[in-house]
């Protein structure tokens, strides 16, 4: 759970109307999550769609966490997730890189929900902007491997309802 909750690289669109803008300072600001805190009419629906090699991963009963895009967020990805795009990486060098993460508790300003039996989530009544979305998965039954992190930028606008597989 420190893994979520700590939440390949090429440049995303830029934040929508509303996230901060990028900057060099990475400190923890919490007036820096106040765009992400305002009710909206977008959602993300998503599902984990993954294998490596012959082994199928699940996030069924996983949490499923949605960070606010912040300067903070950002280096913070960056450094668990060695992108702030888009990652999926054995569990244990996530949580390993975490002393050298950026400090701070984005816990208040972050959206959780639960991967289901059929490894699709969902979020909605989120406003304008770029988030992190973060899980864990596991080996599907009868698969054997490590547990594996999953990151992934997305960006809500529009009022519109976002999909994408992990």
């Amino acid at each position: 759970m420190g893994l979520v909750s700590a939440c390949a690289p090429t440049l995303g669109p830029p934040p929508p109307h509303g996230s901060p803008p990028p900057s060099g300072d990475a400190a923890f600001r919490a007036k820096d999550f106040a765009w992400a805190q305002v009710p909206g009419r977008n959602a993300l629906m998503g599902r984990l769609n993954f294998r490596l090699g012959a082994v199928s991963y699940s996030c069924n009963g996983a949490t499923v966490v949605l960070t606010p895009e912040t300067p903070w967020s950002r280096r913070r990805m960056s450094v668990l997730y060695k992108s702030d795009v888009r990652s999926a990486l054995p569990a244990d060098e996530v949580r390993a890189r975490t002393p050298q993460a950026p400090p701070g508790d984005s816990g208040p300003f972050i959206k959780r929900t639960t991967c289901d039996a059929a490894d699709h989530f969902s979020f909605t009544g989120l406003p304008d902007g770029a988030w992190y979305l973060v899980t864990i998965a596991k080996p599907a039954p009868g698969g054997a491997g490590a547990s594996m992190a999953f990151m992934r930028r997305v960006v809500t606008r529009g009022g519109r309802v976002t999909t994408f597989d992990l």
